[in-house]
């Protein structure tokens, strides 16, 4: 019996110590957080972004070879030299990467094959679509038209962020590669034939085409013609210099980009192939 009241006592005195142990417990006048919220970093602001990760986005290097070349002084904010690691910038700051500045924003290229009745303009109206319209799920970012197609004109189209790009290859001086393909109300006399390949004077210029054929096994009124100038509606001036409507005209290549597999209304991201093949030119 002693035992038994040993055991009992050991139990009841166990049970004693363990409710003697205080209770820690932090109270707060802060509400309790709901279940699965983040709580904000302190001084943290969204409008800014790391130095490393704006090159980076801006698709210059990666954002560890970011870091050297800040390091290097090769990064310049607001034009001064920055080579603070974890410096951050506002997007609204002028950044630049050995002397060039650059855009945070991923640089994106986009082809379209642009219908009949659809303008490079914003503007949208009942006989005025916008080709921007076709091109909204392509990109995030904001893509604007290399160059212009009036509405009539069908064919390819290139989009694109690259504020760069569209300088290059809308530039005067460096003439690129266009190939249509025309359709006229009548067959092309062989005597405009070889005014066209020999050059037309058009309101007082002189304008010289690579290129101008006869489409094979078609008619005569189907004319494939490749040019380098970038006059706006420079094909359909020459037709109507020799008395020519033109019932369909068609891009079908445009700075070496095809229509190799991109039906009408369709549009594509340029493989890296093709992209290189641009940043050539």
């Amino acid at each position: 019996m002693a035992k038994e009241n040993d055991k009992k006592s050991g139990k009841r005195e166990g049970k004693s110590r363990e409710k003697s142990i205080p209770f820690k417990k932090s109270f707060t006048n802060k509400p309790p957080r709901p279940f699965g919220t983040k709580q904000p970093k302190p001084n943290s602001n969204p409008d800014t972004i790391r130095l490393n990760k704006y090159i980076a986005n801006s698709g210059m290097c990666s954002r560890r070879e970011a870091d050297l070349y800040i390091a290097t002084g090769a990064v310049q904010v607001n034009g001064k030299v920055v080579n603070e690691m974890g410096y951050k910038v506002k997007l609204s700051d002028e950044v630049k990467f050995d002397g060039r500045r650059i855009n945070p924003e991923e640089k994106q290229y986009v082809l379209l094959n642009k219908p009949k009745g659809f303008s490079t303009t914003a503007k949208e109206g009942a006989e005025d679509k916008s080709a921007l319209a076709l091109v909204e799920n392509a990109s995030k970012y904001n893509l604007l038209p290399v160059g212009r197609l009036d509405r009539n004109t069908s064919g390819l189209l290139l989009f694109t962020n690259d504020g760069d790009m569209i300088k290059k290859l809308t530039n005067s001086s460096l003439l690129i590669r266009k190939i249509f393909q025309v359709t006229l109300d009548k067959n092309l006399k062989y005597e405009d034939f070889l005014k066209i390949q020999e050059g037309i004077n058009i309101e007082g210029n002189k304008i010289r085409v690579d290129e101008v054929s006869y489409v094979e096994n078609a008619p005569k009124s189907e004319i494939g013609i490749q040019l380098h100038s970038n006059k706006n509606n420079i094909v359909r001036k020459i037709f109507t210099h020799l008395g020519y409507d033109i019932i369909k005209l068609d891009r079908v290549v445009f700075a070496g980009l095809t229509k190799k597999d991109l039906p009408r209304g369709n549009w594509k991201h340029l493989t890296k192939q093709e992209l290189n093949n641009l940043m050539m030119l």
